[in-house]
């Protein structure tokens, strides 16, 4: 249903925003959800007010593997609860995020294809409140196939499925995007799309490709730019943003998001500026 709207708007970075609240160094950001459950749900209601219209559960890192010890079902179980809580009211669907294991797969790891299926299985089964799955900041064809499958063989969720790609148009492991997306579309994700590592600048050919090669719709969500390497802090402003995600119109994208370092004020002025405007059709 949301799909039938001109746009679908996601929320932004959730890192960036719990480093805001007063994250502490070293602390797992997913188990706050337990611990300050305040604090999520006023980053997820800043997201929404900004007109997001889809926002992602912090259960990013939420695998047995990061998690040292605690219960998967209850950090996720909390965090979606924290998300519906948010959007209590409104429109907004909550998602299930999955990020990477955060270990690598064989023959480059020692993570089998089994034990990620096995990983990702708990997540979604763990996830089953929500209202959509998504894998994102992806660089592994094989772990985002592992997750995908998992979620495709053990929930009947709408699922997005996003990689991330450096400039010279492959992801860290070497992942190409015709590879990315013949197998992603063939598995039966939903949607796909590029997000994280580069700024909308640097990510518009990357999603020009993917356009070219999938019928799915495509996701974008960039980061603020490029972090400088003395303050950290990123080159690109909100308004400078929202004008380049314009050019993505012309492509037929019509899904938007922003990640690392972006924050409600991003998608406030990317919400803006898409009203009134309708996304070009897509030629592939």
């Amino acid at each position: 249903e949301l799909l039938k709207k001109d746009f679908v708007i996601l929320d932004g970075a959730m890192g960036t925003m719990l480093q805001k609240s007063g994250m502490e160094i070293g602390e797992i950001p997913e188990l706050l959800g337990i611990t300050n459950p305040d604090m999520l749900i006023d980053i997820h209601k800043a997201y929404i007010n900004a007109g997001a219209q889809a926002i992602y559960a912090n259960t990013f890192g939420a695998n047995r593997h990061k998690l040292n010890g605690h219960s998967v079902n209850e950090v996720i179980s909390a965090a979606i609860k924290n998300g519906k809580s948010a959007a209590a009211g409104t429109d907004c669907l909550v998602a299930l995020d999955i990020g990477p294991i955060g270990q690598l797969l064989e023959p480059t790891g020692k993570l089998s294809f089994e034990e990620a299926y096995d990983i990702f299985k708990e997540q979604v089964i763990a996830g089953k409140d929500a209202d959509l799955i998504v894998i994102e900041t992806m660089t592994d064809l094989y772990e985002i196939k592992a997750a995908l499958l998992a979620a495709k063989e053990n929930s009947s969720l709408p699922v997005i499925c996003t990689m991330t790609f450096e400039e010279n148009m492959r992801t860290f492991t070497g992942c190409g995007i015709s590879s990315m997306a013949l197998t992603l579309e063939g598995l039966g994700a939903d949607a796909i799309g590029i997000n994280c590592s580069l700024g909308p600048r640097e990510l518009y050919p990357v999603v020009k490709e993917l356009c070219g090669l999938t019928s799915l719709p495509v996701v974008i969500k960039p980061n603020a730019g490029l972090p400088d390497p003395l303050t950290n802090l990123y080159d690109v402003t909100p308004h400078e943003f929202a004008e380049h995600m314009l050019e993505f119109l012309e492509l037929g994208v019509k899904i938007f998001g922003g990640c690392c370092g972006t924050t409600p004020e991003f998608i406030k002025e990317l919400s803006d500026i898409l009203k009134g405007k309708k996304p070009h059709e897509r030629k592939f």
